[in-house]
């Protein structure tokens, strides 16, 4: 099991039917996408996709980042999603970059909980950079 974190704390992860990118021809709705996926052979689905699942395998593994970030320049609307051991120092990044929740196991949501999580949720206001021009 697993469980969704957003803006507003946490939520128990649905169940998704979901396909990876060798299936995505033949596929409407939600994407599985490994941090090594090209996400440019996404680009001609984008309008099917109404969910975009992104794999962190490792919370020090931030290929996942860049993923979202190129998605979203690229004109994905629709949900984005991390999936994985992302820690909750890096939830201010993960909606910086584009993601809309994250979705971590139960047992790094018993480690860091809802309160952790919560205290990162005014992501916009932990960004160094509008810090310094203040």
């Amino acid at each position: 099991m697993s469980v969704i974190v957003t803006d507003q704390g946490f939520q128990p992860a649905p169940t998704q039917s979901a396909v990876t990118l060798d299936q995505i021809a033949a596929h409407q709705g939600t994407l599985d996408l490994a941090q090594t996926d090209d996400p440019a052979l996404v680009l001609p689905y984008l309008a099917q996709l109404t969910l975009i699942r992104v794999a962190f395998p490792a919370f020090n593994d931030g290929r996942a980042f860049t993923i979202a970030r190129r998605l979203r320049m690229a004109g994905y609307q629709g949900h984005l999603r991390a999936v994985g051991p992302v820690i909750a120092d890096q939830y201010a990044m993960a909606r910086r970059v584009g993601f809309d929740d994250v979705e971590i196991p139960d047992d790094l949501a018993k480690r860091q909980p809802q309160a952790q999580w919560l205290a990162r949720a005014d992501w916009r206001a932990h960004d160094y950079l509008a810090r310094l021009k203040a």
